[in-house]
């Protein structure tokens, strides 16, 4: 009994650990309190916060601070960020607005590359037809300067 006992957990351990002792590849899971980006909809844009898990595919979200009522949301229209409030099961949004401004999920939201880059894009695609003129004109003076301090600096070298 005891050794099958042992067998048993001999080969249970390569399961555990993983290949080689690889680390784990996923590092954001769908779970309750993880702060999330609606990529598809009527809500495209905006932030909420996952509060319960309904099935595989679908779970119920809520974004007070963000105009995001509660309503299910299928798991393949949420980016998940690395933000994450601690909030209990299906709580009311009285309660997650409050864990929000505790933990200044909208200030760290700022903060990260993602909402920088797609704040850079929503500026660009606003642009009109002449600002992305001006926009071409100084990027042609700005290589035109850089272009000038490689031709000195490969005349001083030479």
């Amino acid at each position: 009994e005891h050794l099958l006992l042992l067998i048993t957990h001999a080969c249970l351990i390569p399961f555990l650990s993983g290949p080689r002792g690889s680390a784990m590849v996923f590092k954001r899971f769908v779970e309750i309190g993880r702060v999330a980006l609606i990529n598809t909809g009527p809500c495209e844009g905006k932030l909420c916060v996952i509060i319960d898990v309904i099935d595989q595919r679908k779970g119920l979200v809520t974004g007070p601070a963000s105009g995001v009522v509660r309503q299910p949301v299928n798991f393949a229209h949420l980016n998940l960020l690395d933000i994450k409030i601690k909030i209990p099961r299906s709580a009311r949004d009285v309660t997650v607005k409050k864990a929000w401004e505790k933990a200044e999920v909208s200030k760290k939201w700022e903060e990260t590359s993602y909402a920088k880059r797609l704040a850079k894009r929503l500026t660009r695609a606003s642009l009109t037809d002449f600002d992305r003129f001006k926009l071409m004109v100084l990027k042609k003076q700005k290589s035109k300067l850089i272009r000038g301090h490689v031709k000195k600096l490969k005349k001083t070298a030479a």
